[in-house]
């Protein structure tokens, strides 16, 4: 009967909310017909009575979830099953009801604002807002529907405000005076101290840089600046001093690096700070007057000579005494010393340029209160050459002379060194020897660039007469002191061809060619081979002589030599040979005149002292000595006397076998086993079984 419906959504009544019926003209209200309804929600949200074609909505609708059913009817004759009518479409639609307050799409909004801003979509409330005062805000905005009037519903939300920064605040130091200590000498670019300018603003508002604007110690110190931290560091740009400064103040300047024009008028976007920085007085090493010294020297300086100086000092302020030294290491031969106190260098051994011309040495400085403070200075001595040496012939020279050659020929050339190095360069001359000035063989050319050349000056040279000259050759130098020296030159004479090439030199060959024959020569040779064999043989034959007995018979008078081989007894054995039997004591008593002098009648004749008992060796010479001063029959000129002495007895007794033959038995030697390793020989040969005795 209608195309649509309208249903009110979120019914609340008791009954079903009744949506619409359906109804055909051919419907006689005999209930042969019977309503059915199909579509979006037949039969679970929409229901239709089937005879009376009545539909009622069964829930609740809600607009918001769907507002819009389409559904389709049919009437079917309930007999024969057929539609009455053709399938129709309809719409049910909901209408809305004010059921949903306002929501906002989201629960949290975030915004942010410049601080000093204008008026915007949502805009500050009073001017000139300062994020430095207060940088977070948090606004809730409602939002009502049906323009607010009575009935209407309403939604909130929440929205956090940031103020974004502007560069609107100057960076401010904290303090206005800072301090730092720094210790002298400390390396360049060292970092005293750290200083700090606040700033309010964030980020790139904020960043500053550091400078030195006035002060005593602008050219002494530098600052930086620490982009992380934001922070001035002071440095060190020169080298301290406490003797010479002690303090310093700087003037420090902190600026924005990114001022905004807009807020210029603010004031100066900077602050200066002054920063005073103390120097320590620390103990530092001696300081040299110079970085190295080089001296210079004549190689002919005498030992002990003062070649140069060097000079330090302590650069604090007590001035402590310096002493000087020699590096040993740098002066291995100790060719240089110093004077300890003033720092003068002399030499302690000669120079010689030419096999040293520099020596480097190292010059130690001490302070003589502190010996860890020292500093070092090389010394580099340079040896001035002198012309001590004597030019000579700059190698051996091979020299001949043809036998057929002609006057002013060149046989040689000769040329020489000089181990000098004068500073106008050598130069030489070569003349005679002053003994032989005209040689009548040769002549010496003094080419005049330090050569000279030899010429013959005879015609022809024989070997059979001579065959080897001797030319000395003066040879002098053009410095001072001049120095000379001769050299001798060989020239043999030779056997050339007719283009002047030597072809035998040795004159022995040709005297003997003219001489002898190869078979006189064999001959003599074979005769030196005799005489030698001869020789050989005869000393063979003295060895094999035999000697004469010494003793030829018992009768013969002369003197017996007995010979022994035995081993002593060592030190200990002293009674083997008494000396004592020598040096008898009553022999001496008998004063004899003296050979040598006239000996006089009013001199008593001298005893001397019996010394039977034996006493100290130092006691027995002072008295012998004593004894020989006082005697009056001594001549008046000096004389040399001996003395002997001999000392106590051995504690071994003798070991000889000279008195073995006069003992009544034999004597019984078994007690050398325990004397030791070097008596051993001995007991080995006397302390044998009784049957190697006998």
């Amino acid at each position: 009967m209608w195309n649509q419906f309208f249903l009110l959504e979120e019914y609340t009544g008791t009954d079903t909310q009744y949506v619409g019926k359906l109804h055909t003209d051919q419907d006689k209200g005999d209930g042969n017909l019977k309503y059915i309804l199909t579509g979006d929600g037949a039969g679970s949200l929409f229901v239709i009575d089937e005879n009376t074609g009545d539909i009622h909505a069964a829930k609740k609708l809600d607009r918001e979830e769907k507002s819009l059913y389409i559904l389709r009817a049919k009437a079917i004759d309930r007999k024969t099953g057929r539609q009455v009518e053709p399938e129709s479409e309809f719409i049910i639609k909901i209408h809305d009801i004010n059921d949903n307050e306002p929501k906002f799409t989201k629960d949290l909004y975030t915004a942010s604002v410049p601080e000093m801003s204008g008026v915007g979509i949502i805009k500050t409330a009073l001017p000139d807002m300062s994020r430095e005062n207060r940088e977070q805000y948090q606004v809730v905005i409602q939002a009502k529907d049906m323009g607010g009037q009575m009935g209407g519903l309403s939604g909130t939300t929440t929205v956090n405000i940031t103020l974004t920064d502007v560069n609107n605040s100057p960076p401010r130091f904290p303090q206005s005076t800072y301090q730092f200590n720094s210790p002298e000498s400390v390396p360049l670019g060292t970092h005293l101290g750290r200083i700090k300018a606040n700033d309010p603003d964030v980020g790139e508002n904020a960043e500053m840089e550091y400078s030195i604007a006035e002060g005593d110690g602008a050219d002494m110190f530098d600052v930086i600046t620490d982009k992380a931290t934001q922070e001035g560091i002071i440095t060190v740009k020169q080298n301290l001093d406490f003797e010479n400064k002690i303090l310093y103040t700087l003037r420090v300047v902190a600026s924005n690096t990114h001022p905004d024009p807009r807020f210029l008028h603010l004031g100066p976007f900077k602050d200066t700070a002054t920063v005073k920085i103390s120097v320590e007085d620390i103990d530092e090493p001696p300081v040299f007057s110079k970085i190295s010294y080089l001296i210079e020297v004549d190689e002919d300086v005498k030992e002990g000579s003062i070649i140069g100086q060097v000079t330090a000092y302590d650069p604090d302020s007590m001035n402590n005494l310096i002493k000087y030294s020699v590096d040993r290491h740098t002066d291995m031969e100790r060719i240089f010393s110093i004077n300890a106190e003033n720092g003068s260098i002399f030499t302690l051994k000669p120079l010689d340029r030419e096999s040293s011309p520099w020596h480097n040495i190292t010059v130690t400085a001490t302070e003589i209160n502190n010996s860890k403070q020292s500093s070092h200075i090389p010394v580099f001595i340079r040896i001035l050459d002198i012309n001590d040496h004597a030019p000579e012939f700059a190698m051996y020279y091979e020299t001949f002379v043809c036998e057929n050659a002609k006057p002013g020929q060149l046989i040689q050339t000769v040329s020489v060194m000089d181990k000098d190095d004068p500073p106008r360069g050598h130069k030489f001359f070569f003349e005679p020897v002053p003994e032989f000035p005209l040689n009548p063989n040769f002549t010496i050319v003094d080419n005049k660039d330090n050569t000279a050349g030899i010429m013959t000056r005879k015609d022809g040279y024989s070997r059979s007469k001579m065959n080897t000259y001797l030319l000395p050759i003066l040879i002098f130098d053009n410095d001072y002191p001049i120095q000379s020296s001769t050299g001798t030159l060989t020239i043999r004479v030779c056997a050339c061809d007719n283009q002047g090439n030597m072809q035998s030199c040795n004159a022995e060959a040709l005297v003997l060619s003219a001489g002898l024959s190869t078979g006189a020569l064999v001959a003599i040779l074979l005769c030196v081979i005799i005489l030698l064999v001869l020789v050989v043989l005869f000393a063979a034959l003295k060895r094999q002589r035999k000697k004469e007995p010494l003793i030829i018979s018992k009768d013969d008078v002369r003197d017996n030599i007995v010979t022994y081989n035995d081993e002593g007894g060592g030190e200990e054995d002293t009674q083997a040979f008494d000396i004592g039997t020598l040096r008898n004591p009553e022999a001496r008593e008998d004063s004899k005149l003296r050979r040598d002098v006239m000996p006089e009648t009013i001199f008593q004749i001298r005893r001397t002292v019996p010394l039977w008992e034996n006493i100290d060796v130092q006691d027995f010479i002072h008295r012998r000595l004593k004894e020989n001063d006082s005697d009056p029959s001594a001549p008046p000129y000096d004389s040399l006397a001996t003395y002997a002495y001999e000392g106590n007895d051995s504690i071994a007794d003798s070991l000889s076998s000279l008195e073995s033959l006069t003992a009544d038995c034999n004597q019984d030697y078994d007690y050398l086993s325990d004397w030791g390793p070097r008596f051993k020989k001995l007991a080995d040969m006397y302390g044998g079984d009784e049957s190697d005795r006998d």
